[in-house]
């Protein structure tokens, strides 16, 4: 499996002269991070349902892009665990795969898109999944439904073991209340906990703000924040990275697949892009001092 994990070198310190001279090696680079072994593979279960006939063939033409099967066993995944994907999306993309995959001997929690944040894709959300809910209940009557912002209010406090949020940290960045989002994450996860956050990758020479416009986010200030709410960065990976995405597109990013804004404009160098650069964060909520 292609994926390099890069986690975070102070768990390295102290192992000898080759492990001091590769740390000073990397602050000279100024990068805190080294490459390591990758993940072990996914169980054969959670390819079972990567592969299965419940997922729509919309979705499946994203995983090259998105490969749900690494990035699910990067953070960790497992059959057993309760599981809180946050606003699943009307696409349902990683809710085809989640639900099923921990239906039996785990829980899945889809915590629907709520709050002022655009209440058409909000609502429109909320008919697909309580749509898929109702048409298959042999696949998703287990699904627990709780709502984010207010996930706290749903879901008991040290409950869960892994909060996963795909393309959404930006919105509750724009809408300033993503310190607020991150604290419940924090409140419901169990001590040590994962929360698995994917988002659109800014470039560094251009300012923040602009960027965040444009739907993309500053990586070094995504771990700031997320860790200021009491997390650690444990690991993160390069499984969604694109270095074609050259983030200066005239409808930021959702002028790239699967979105394409612009309809017919650079079409065709918008698909030969692909999707966009990702970083891939796992993040360990901290036990209390």
């Amino acid at each position: 499996m292609n994926v390099h994990v890069i986690e975070g070198s102070r768990a390295h310190a102290g192992r000898g002269r080759q492990a001091q001279r590769l740390g000073r090696f990397l602050i000279g680079l100024a990068l805190p991070f080294f490459l390591a072994a990758p993940c072990q593979a996914a169980d054969a279960s959670l390819q079972q349902w990567v592969d299965g006939a419940q997922r729509s063939e919309r979705n499946r033409l994203r995983d090259p892009a998105r490969k749900p099967l690494e990035t699910l066993d990067f953070f960790g995944l497992k059959e057993d665990q309760t599981v809180v994907e946050v606003w699943p999306s009307v696409g349902a993309w990683w809710f085809e795969i989640l639900a099923p995959y921990l239906r039996d001997r785990g829980r899945y929690i889809a915590a629907l898109h709520e709050g002022d944040h655009n209440p058409a894709a909000a609502q429109a959300e909320h008919e697909v999944i309580k749509g898929r809910i109702a048409a298959q209940p042999g696949l998703y009557g287990k699904v627990v439904l709780a709502g984010s912002p207010g996930l706290a209010d749903g879901v008991a406090p040290a409950s869960v073991d892994l909060v996963l949020t795909f393309m959404n940290l930006h919105n509750w960045i724009t809408d300033g209340n993503a310190e607020a989002v991150i604290r419940e994450f924090h409140s419901v996860l169990k001590p040590g906990g994962v929360l698995g956050v994917v988002d659109h990758r800014a470039r560094l020479d251009r300012p923040a703000d602009e960027q965040l416009k444009a739907g993309y986010l500053r990586e070094d200030a995504v771990i700031a924040l997320i860790e200021k709410a009491g997390f650690r960065l444990e690991a993160r990976s390069g499984i969604a990275d694109n270095p074609r995405d050259t983030k200066d597109h005239a409808a930021g990013v959702w002028s790239l697949p699967p979105t394409l804004r612009l309809k017919e404009v650079d079409r065709e160098r918008y698909l030969a892009i692909g999707e966009s650069d990702k970083f891939t964060l796992r993040f360990v909520k901290l036990a209390p001092r």
